[in-house]
């Protein structure tokens, strides 16, 4: 078996069968570990949800806050976005299938053989490894009960800032969530800044990008979301798999084992 990692493939099916082609990946012998953000913004969302969902037990997907748009659009009620390219998801036959498999999936993921943590957005320094698994674990719970409408139809906001550990309820969830699935900008004390999308060296002043604070252990951590790096942290620990195919650039897989990186162009 062969475990390769991919980054934001936001709908772009053809480039992901593509790059999936370079690497002669098969589902009978080889796992593909995704980093969040499976749809939206590409032309083909729901050919690639469907995709993903039928490797089963070879796909590790951690959620994207793409993936979670989809959910809050179709649970919480929120209007789509002028740019979204989820309807075809919507519309299907087999959606509330897709969705309930979405709901499924993970924040995080912590492969302790190969000391490596999976989330969309990375992880923040405040946290240790057990931390992150255990906050994810607690959003992940949510968005599978008869509380997910309520989570879904209030996730959106920037507040709170900063993690407490005395949060509680939603205020608790969002923060979690943010964390890991919007994060790019942080300060020392863990306060999140969410409105600059730009590349690591236009952190606004007060803030870095998170992977550039340092941690207490030696975990690498693979992650997405974050285009504009064009997959470049300056750390091998910190593995940025988002290079931009939705937007023109290539999608990345990599090989777990090797760390090897394939491209395909978009």
């Amino acid at each position: 078996m062969t475990d390769y990692a991919i980054g934001d493939i936001q709908g772009c099916y053809e480039r992901l069968r593509d790059v999936l082609d370079k690497v002669d990946f098969s589902p009978s012998r080889d796992r593909l570990w995704v980093a969040g953000d499976l749809i939206n913004r590409g032309p083909s969302s729901l050919e690639t949800l469907r995709y993903i969902e039928s490797l089963g037990d070879s796909a590790v997907v951690v959620l994207g806050n793409h993936d979670l748009h989809l959910l809050a659009v179709a649970l919480g009620g929120h209007a789509p976005k002028r740019k979204d390219t989820l309807q075809d998801i919507l519309d299907a036959p087999d959606c509330d299938r897709l969705l309930q498999w979405l709901r499924r999936q993970n924040f995080c993921v912590h492969d302790q053989r190969r000391n490596f943590v999976m989330a969309h957005a990375g992880l923040p320094h405040i946290w240790s490894v057990a931390d992150a698994v255990s906050y994810a674990r607690e959003v992940e719970a949510v968005i599978r009960s008869d509380q997910a409408e309520y989570y879904f139809t209030h996730m959106y906001g920037n507040e709170p800032e900063r993690w407490d550990p005395g949060l509680t309820g939603m205020n608790r969830w969002r923060m979690i969530t943010n964390y890991f699935t919007r994060m790019r900008f942080i300060a020392g004390d863990g306060t999140l800044e969410l409105a600059t999308k730009e590349s690591a060296g236009n952190a606004p002043e007060g803030f870095e990008p998170w992977f550039r604070f340092p941690r207490q252990d030696d975990v690498r951590v693979i992650f997405g979301h974050w285009a504009a790096l064009e997959g470049n942290t300056g750390s091998d620990r910190f593995i940025g798999l988002d290079t931009g195919c939705v937007w023109g650039g290539v999608l990345t897989v990599m090989n777990l084992d090797t760390g090897e990186k394939i491209h395909c162009d978009c």
